[in-house]
């Protein structure tokens, strides 16, 4: 999955950390990035080229390191692209290569996401100042205090023997097939999510609910909880339409395998297929 890395490690501590000349800059206009091409591959800007754009050290904010990469924020500034620096949509780091890469750019863009919607106090309107203490933004009047968002969802592999459901959704881009999924409400645990979203979505009751794994996935602010779950009676579909244009039971060989391997939907629905359930799962 996308947060696989290794070797590679991640560490997001929060440090005061001044940014060097070679130390990475992730820029985010428009739910876009700010990539450079270097001998036909594609990799994210130093400090010391984004100077020669014009940039200052006041507005880089340290995001996290990967290894001895030491990434920041830049916020405050225009670019306009050239022959070598050009914006690039979000959906590049579903193929960009390598995986840790792609993990530190759509990682990039949450951060970026909730420093750029939380400038003022959602209770009084302050403006909000960044703790030198830790990764929190603090209202300087009435103390109120956010944390980056980070919204608990869960990804239900629904089976029936050695059928699998497989549904696409209505909206979005993402046209490929995917499992049943949704966010958790105020006062659910994630077992009863996983079974409200099922019922919500294709109508279908579901038991034997067991935990799978978790994902970070920063292309929605979530962090994604896997979960498979047997069908309890009828098999009948009935589609929520508004969230879903499609779902169909698909026997276990006529899966449609898909090679991409960032997402926990994809490898939970490659358990499924090469049967591989009960050495996977972890209750």
């Amino acid at each position: 999955m996308i947060q696989d890395i290794a070797p590679y490690k991640y560490d997001n501590t929060y440090q005061q950390k001044r940014i060097e000349a070679d130390d990475f800059v992730l820029l985010y206009q428009n739910n876009k990035v700010l990539l450079a091409e270097k001998e036909g591959m594609l990799t994210f800007p130093t400090f010391c080229e984004m100077k020669r754009a014009g940039a200052e050290e006041k507005e880089a904010q340290y995001a996290f390191s990967i290894d001895k990469h030491a990434f920041f924020l830049l916020g405050g500034m225009e670019v306009k692209e050239n022959e070598t620096l050009k914006f690039y949509d979000l959906t590049v780091f579903r193929t960009l290569e390598p995986m840790w890469k792609a993990f530190a750019g759509i990682t990039g863009s949450q951060f970026d996401r909730w420093y750029k919607t939380r400038r003022y106090c959602g209770s009084c309107g302050t403006k909000m100042v960044k703790s030198e203490k830790e990764r929190a933004l603090i209202c300087p009047k009435c103390h109120q205090m956010e944390y980056p968002k980070i919204a608990p969802a869960v990804i239900v592999a629904v089976t029936n023997g050695d059928r699998l459901l497989l549904s696409r959704y209505a909206r979005g881009g993402y046209r490929n097939y995917a499992l049943i999924a949704g966010f958790a409400e105020v006062g659910e645990t994630l077992e009863d999510t996983v079974r409200r979203e099922v019922r919500e979505e294709v109508g279908l009751k579901v038991k034997n609910i067991r935990y799978y794994k978790s994902q970070p996935w920063s292309f929605s602010d979530s962090l994604l909880t896997g979960f498979f779950a047997e069908l309890d009676g009828d098999d009948t579909v009935t589609l929520e339409e508004e969230e879903l244009a499609e779902a169909v039971w698909f026997e276990r060989e006529d899966i449609p395998h898909n090679p991409s391997k960032i997402s926990l939907t994809n490898e939970m629905i490659e358990q499924f297929r090469k049967n591989e359930i009960k050495e996977s799962i972890r209750i």
